[in-house]
């Protein structure tokens, strides 16, 4: 009689941005006072008076491996979400760079975002990490999160536009998502492997 071995099917791979960090994008700034101010971002904690959302605790809870950024506002959004379980830490999950371009004016910081991330997308990295070059991290990324799926479900929290630029990774790979939470603080998808359920 011929035996069968049972196939354990990939987890699922939940995918969180993090909570509201602990920054005023209300401030008028030139592109010099963006860069400082987006340093400074990238050192803030999250902002207090927040709750996680009760689903997306539950959901990262039930993972078997649990990733963050190695910012603390990814950090602190892993930790609120699951606690004291081990979370495990990775600059290859850290957000897309955002430098200004080197324009006259003075915006608000959530407008030089924008500038900021649209000539990055088009090209200009002034000496930062490149839209390349992230593709090429979100490649990495992509299959670290695959790898952990071979053990259960695995759970993100990492940022709003490398987020983003880990969807085509997944879809090529043959996840697709079947919870979008859209892009918000907090906000959650899942991907399963097509086919899986």
């Amino acid at each position: 009689m011929k035996q069968t071995v049972a196939t354990r099917l990939p987890g699922s791979i939940i995918i969180a941005r993090h909570g509201e960090p602990d920054a005023d994008r209300r401030m008028v700034l030139d592109w010099r006072g963006y860069e400082k101010w987006w340093a400074d971002y990238d050192l803030a904690g999250l902002k207090e008076g927040q709750s996680a959302p009760k689903a997306l605790c539950e959901a990262a809870g039930k993972a078997h491996s649990v990733y963050a950024s190695t910012l603390i506002r990814a950090i602190e959004t892993a930790q609120a979400c699951v606690g004291a379980q081990e979370i495990t830490q990775n600059s290859v999950f850290i957000e897309a760079p955002l430098p200004p371009p080197p324009i006259p004016g003075r915006f608000k910081a959530r407008t030089w975002g924008v500038y900021a991330r649209c000539t990055w997308w088009l090209g200009m990295a002034r000496g930062k990490e490149t839209r390349a070059q992230a593709e090429t991290r979100a490649e990495e990324a992509a299959a670290i999160l695959i790898e952990a799926a071979q053990h259960g479900d695995v759970a993100l929290f990492a940022h709003g536009w490398f987020n983003r630029m880990l969807r085509p990774v997944l879809k090529r790979h043959g996840y697709v998502c079947v919870r979008d939470g859209g892009d918000d603080y907090w906000s959650w998808r899942r991907y399963e492997l097509k086919g899986r359920s």
